[in-house]
């Protein structure tokens, strides 16, 4: 089967709530916020049922309940909204390219332009390809960019070009 190796979307806004869930995959994904998730959710469980026990006193449970939800809010709504509002990029209108040998963003000001290998991974969420620069930069690029059988030549592309 031969590959498309080149292709040049249209160009692309960023919709608020589709970022910001994407925002959400990113952060959900990482090892140590699952780390940190699973040890809270085990420390609430662990609280409740030693408080039903008559074990541990009601302020124990309370602290822990205190911090699942704020565990939950800062994951879910707080980090997501800051690093949206932080950037300017989700509101600029840019063109992609996937090229033999590159990945080219340009909007109306200007282009960037990167090897493939400066990417150490990706992920796919329903909206977006996050292409990774490390675990902790990474670019999202709109699957509404590539319609219809585009997004499937796009997800090859990358594929084959982003390990």
């Amino acid at each position: 089967m031969r590959y498309l190796y080149s292709m040049t979307s249209a160009f692309f806004t960023y919709n608020k709530g589709k970022v910001i869930q994407a925002l959400r995959y990113h952060f959900i994904t990482r090892k140590e916020i699952k780390i940190m998730m699973i040890l809270v959710n085990v420390f609430a469980i662990v609280s409740a049922v030693l408080f039903f026990l008559k074990k541990t006193s009601p302020f124990s449970f309370l602290i822990s309940s205190f911090l699942w939800f704020a565990l939950m809010i800062a994951f879910w709504f707080l980090l997501p909204m800051i690093i949206y509002k932080k950037s300017d990029t989700f509101k600029d209108r840019f063109k992609a390219t996937l090229g033999e040998d590159n990945f080219t963003i340009e909007n109306d000001r200007g282009s960037r332009k990167w090897t493939w290998s400066a990417f150490s991974g990706k992920m796919e969420s329903p909206h977006f390809f996050h292409l990774y620069f490390d675990s902790r930069s990474f670019f999202i690029l709109p699957k509404d960019a590539f319609p219809g059988a585009d997004e499937q030549e796009a997800r090859k592309i990358l594929s084959a070009k982003i390990r």
